[in-house]
């Protein structure tokens, strides 16, 4: 069903800096967080547009568990207004929306709502969005490794879809983080293996459409190898501009 999508670019983004994007308006730090939900809105109405077949964003990780109680219960609001008001968005663009990570430490009505919005518009065929929610990558290994345990003929291929618990997700082509950090944060670990990296100082509620078509621009022009010599004609990046469409 997704075919059309796989031929297409996986691009992850690590939505950073709504804390600070508030702070340093004298805001509370959840108004960054709310002003982040709508830069999430302007990427993903872009993405289809840019040649991206998948999507995914880094919402909220195992280790944000940390942040105050206050912080933690506004996001877990955040979450669940956006799978509510967005599931019919998402029917009329044609996005077909996933969560990965873990779900039994959400709150019950968070976790109905996103096997809810899951189900309404799994036929999406213009964009895969994945959300990763209380996610973590060493996580998602150990549990694919527990799984296979004692699997003889495990591939490669085999064991990155028990990673990533479905069968028609890319690796990442591109991966981009915001707000001027410049670390994984345990964030798709495995399917970043060969994925480009982007950083940018903006920070997250200021990221637009057009920041977003600048990255993949500038992405066209680089020579992915995956570890093989250049070959003749630049080959690669012929096909790697197909992807995005130029």
């Amino acid at each position: 069903m997704q075919s059309n999508l796989q031929s297409k670019l996986h691009v992850a983004i690590i939505m950073d800096g709504n804390g600070r994007w508030a702070t340093r308006r004298g805001l509370p730090r959840r108004i960054g967080h709310k002003m982040g939900i709508e830069a999430v809105r302007r990427v993903v109405e872009a993405a289809p547009k840019l040649g991206i077949g998948t999507l995914t964003l880094y919402a909220f990780s195992a280790d944000n568990w940390k942040r105050p109680e206050t912080e933690v219960a506004a996001l877990m609001g955040l979450f669940r207004r956006y799978m509510r008001t967005e599931a019919a968005r998402f029917a009329r663009a044609g996005v077909r929306l996933t969560a990965i990570g873990r779900r039994d430490r959400l709150p019950e009505d968070l976790a109905a709502g996103i096997e809810w919005v899951e189900a309404v518009s799994a036929q999406g065929q213009a964009l895969h969005l994945r959300i990763a929610l209380d996610y973590s990558s060493r996580d998602a290994i150990l549990r694919a490794a527990a799984s296979a345990n004692g699997a003889d003929d495990l591939t490669p291929e085999g064991f990155s879809r028990l990673i990533k618990g479905e069968s028609d997700c890319p690796d990442v082509d591109l991966l981009i983080r915001t707000s001027g950090e410049q670390r994984l944060s345990d964030f798709l670990l495995w399917e970043c293996a060969y994925s480009e990296l982007h950083f940018t100082d903006t920070l997250w509620p200021d990221f637009r459409a057009e920041d977003l078509a600048a990255v993949l621009e500038e992405f066209k022009g680089r020579n992915r190898r995956f570890g093989a010599l250049p070959d003749r004609g630049d080959a690669e990046q012929v096909t790697m501009a197909h992807r995005v469409g130029a």
